[in-house]
């Protein structure tokens, strides 16, 4: 996976038209498709951030963008505006407009899930932590579509708050991708102790999109 990208600070601005917006952004794309494509040949993606990163702002000073390796092209290119109802529509409108995906590259309104989050491990100020390790216990309010849950990791022990709640999401946000864990999780807690009745991340996973499907 290639670096991931934050949005370089833009005065905050409310656009009137997302879709021209979003077909602006596309022209520019494609003008800057030769200098990224030399960059990320290079292994210098930083080449092209400040590039990304104005016309990402362009659209929408909020927006957040990824260039990473996609899932059945070499490339993705992701724009999301984190779970923001107010930020849809902009990154709507770009989904709707994008390219076709081709085998260089594809694109992601959010977050995707990760294929396999089990095979995951995060790096969090030196130390290593399993995805696999990750149990969850989940429980599913149908009348409001959604599953709370409890996250636990042993290494949660060790763990300052800031960075427990870092450990806490990330494993979400990696088996079910940003969209999906906004539509259908509800409450968020971290679990000191593995709950009884935890379930792993693929476990997870099926749940909640067996849910989603309705």
């Amino acid at each position: 996976m290639l670096k991931f990208f934050r949005r370089r600070s833009a005065p905050e601005s409310e656009p009137a038209d997302a879709d021209a917006l979003a077909r602006e952004f596309w022209q520019r794309w494609d003008a800057m498709l030769p200098e990224i494509a030399a960059a990320l040949g290079d292994e210098s993606p930083q080449r092209v951030e400040a590039l990304v990163a104005d016309a990402v702002a362009a659209l929408h000073p909020r927006l957040t963008f990824g260039i990473e390796r996609g899932e059945q092209a070499v490339y993705a290119l992701v724009v999301s505006g984190q779970a923001d109802p107010e930020l849809r529509r902009f990154t709507d409108a770009w989904k709707a407009t994008a390219p076709a995906p081709g085998p260089l590259w594809e694109y992601h309104d959010s977050v995707p899930a990760v294929p396999d989050p089990t095979e995951v491990t995060v790096n969090l100020r030196g130390e290593r932590y399993p995805l696999a390790e990750v149990r969850v216990v989940a429980q599913v309010d149908e009348a409001e579509g959604l599953v709370d849950v409890a996250v636990y990791h042993p290494g949660f022990a060790a763990l300052d708050d800031d960075v427990k709640r870092a450990l806490t999401f990330l494993p979400l946000d990696a088996a079910l991708g940003e969209r999906l864990a906004a539509d259908r999780l509800g409450r968020v807690e971290t679990a000191d102790r593995e709950p009884q009745g935890a379930i792993g991340l693929l476990e997870l996973r099926e749940l909640v999109r067996e849910l989603d499907r309705g």
